[in-house]
C-alpha cells in the first residue's frame, strides 16, 4: 500500500514510519501544507490511502484536504490531528475526509483503520469493462447498485464521485429500503470496528452524500426525526 502522512511533527512520522515498515507499505511524509499539495499533484492517483494533520504550516490542513478532494474525490482520507473540536470533526467531514482520528492516538488503532477503509476501498474499485450487461446487487424501481463495479444509478443517471464511506452508507442505507436505520447502527454498520467518534460523524456523511445524489435526480434518503435515517424511493417519480 502507497501511503501519503502529511504530518509536521517529526515525531509521529518516525513512529508511524516504523509501523508502516512492519506492515511493508511504502510512505512518503510531507511536512507542511504547502510540500502536501506539491507532492500530491505530482502524482494525485498514485496514493492507496492518506492521512492528514490540521494543524500544519504553510496552509491549514483544512484547505489541503479540500483541494485534495477536489482533485481526487475517492482515495481515502484519515484526518490525524489534536483538534478535537465537534465543529472541526464535523468540518472535516463535510469536506470529504473517511475518518477523524484525534491525537494522541495508538498506532496499531491507526494501522488497523487504515487497513480497513482501503479494504473497503478496494472492494469498490472500479473493474475492467466488459461488454455484458452488468449485474446490479441492488434494485429498487428508481435506484441499482453494483457493489463490484462501484456503478450507481437513479433514474438512469450516476451517482458518481462517493467516497468509500459514502458508497458503504448508501449501500447499508439501500440494501433495506425504507428502514429505519439509528446513528448508532450506521456507525455500527459502516465503520467495522468500534468507532470512537461521536453520532454527528453520521450526519457530515449523509450531508455529503445527498449533496452528490442530488446531482443525479430527487433525494432518497430521508430523515425520520428523533430516531435516524432511510432510503426510500417510493415518492420518486419516473421520467
Amino acid at each position: 500500500m502507497k501511503v501519503l502522512m502529511i504530518e509536521d511533527n517529526q515525531s509521529v512520522c518516525e513512529m508511524m514510519s516504523m509501523f508502516f515498515k512492519k506492515e511493508k507499505w511504502h510512505v512518503d511524509f510531507a511536512y507542511d501544507g504547502q510540500e502536501a499539495l506539491e507532492t500530491f499533484n505530482n502524482n494525485p492517483n498514485g496514493w492507496d490511502i492518506i492521512t492528514l494533520d490540521l494543524n500544519l504550516p504553510k496552509i491549514d490542513g483544512m484547505q489541503v484536504a479540500a483541494k485534495i478532494r477536489e482533485q481526487s474525490p475517492t482515495v481515502p482520507l484519515i484526518i490525524l490531528t489534536a483538534r478535537d473540536s465537534e465543529s472541526d470533526q464535523v468540518l472535516g467531514l463535510e469536506i470529504g475526509a473517511d475518518e477523524y482520528v484525534t491525537k494522541p492516538f495508538s498506532p496499531l488503532t491507526l494501522v488497523a483503520r487504515m487497513k480497513a477503509l482501503h479494504r473497503r476501498a478496494q472492494m469498490g474499485a472500479p473493474t475492467t469493462i466488459s461488454n455484458t450487461t452488468p449485474s446490479f446487487d441492488i434494485t429498487t424501481d428508481h435506484f441499482k447498485m453494483n457493489t463490484k463495479t462501484r456503478e450507481v444509478y437513479l433514474d438512469g443517471q450516476p451517482i458518481s464521485d462517493l467516497t468509500p464511506k459514502e458508497f458503504d452508507l448508501l449501500k447499508t442505507l439501500a440494501s433495506k429500503p425504507r428502514q429505519v436505520f439509528t446513528r448508532a447502527q450506521l456507525l455500527q454498520l459502516v465503520w467495522d470496528y468500534e468507532y470512537l467518534g461521536d453520532e454527528r460523524t453520521v450526519d457530515a456523511h449523509i450531508k455529503k452524500l445527498r449533496q452528490k445524489i442530488e446531482l443525479a435526480g430527487p433525494q432518497v434518503i430521508q430523515t425520520v426525526w428523533g430516531v435516524g435515517y432511510k432510503f426510500d424511493d417510493s415518492g420518486v417519480s419516473s421520467k
